[in-house]
């Protein structure tokens, strides 16, 4: 009978790995998360970002807009009153759904088509099945659209309160109110775009190409 010649690379690689999960587990214990902030610090941007990879900062984000905040002393910006307290709050809930808008984007793109190639007719259902995927992912970043406006009129209303730590967050609470940021016209463009690709899709002979 012939004996399996144990790789030894193979076997460390996989005694490797296995400590590596190990010491996250146990790290994940130790750190227990609990607070808004400690949620956002969990999303992270990547250079090429797959869906797994949206998916897991959209997890983040949620959790950060249900959890409750840290103290205002741990707070991402300094806090000295509860006026700046209150701003601050505004300020967070309209930033994470902004963040969220930008990730269900991410994720919606990467199952449209931008143009319907005739040498795609094969692939017809394929195809249509990928831009309704799509269409409900951007569908759904348009309610985190109008939970945003609703958090950034309240943040607005206490303008004359600034926190210097969080600079960019008031900047899109500006744009914001000033109509030079408007998420809800970039995805109906999508949308729209999206339905006329879908219409040439329907429209294909998909053994004619």
């Amino acid at each position: 009978m012939k004996r399996t010649r144990i790789n030894p690379r193979r076997y460390l690689f996989s005694a490797l790995l296995f400590l590596l999960f190990i010491t996250n587990i146990t790290s994940l214990h130790a750190w227990r998360i609990l607070y808004a902030e400690q949620y956002y610090k969990l999303y992270h941007l990547h250079f090429y970002q797959y869906p797994d990879d949206s998916m897991e900062n959209i997890y983040y984000l949620e959790k950060a807009l249900k959890a409750d905040f840290a103290n205002p002393l741990y707070a991402l910006a300094v806090i000295k009153n509860k006026t700046e307290w209150e701003r601050y709050r505004y300020l967070f809930k309209m930033h994470v759904n902004l963040k969220l808008i930008e990730q269900y984007l991410t994720l919606g793109s990467k199952y449209d088509k931008m143009v319907a190639y005739f040498y795609n007719a094969p692939w017809k259902k394929e195809n249509i099945d990928s831009l309704d995927k799509a269409e409900k992912v951007y569908l759904v970043s348009l309610g985190y659209w109008k939970k945003a406006l609703y958090w950034a009129e309240k943040a607005w209303a206490l303008r004359y309160v600034h926190l210097p730590e969080i600079q960019n967050w008031e900047d899109e609470n500006y744009r914001i109110y000033s109509g030079e940021l408007n998420y809800e016209e970039i995805i109906d463009s999508h949308l729209a775009r999206l339905n006329r690709v879908r219409e040439t899709f329907l429209k294909m002979d998909k053994n004619t190409y």
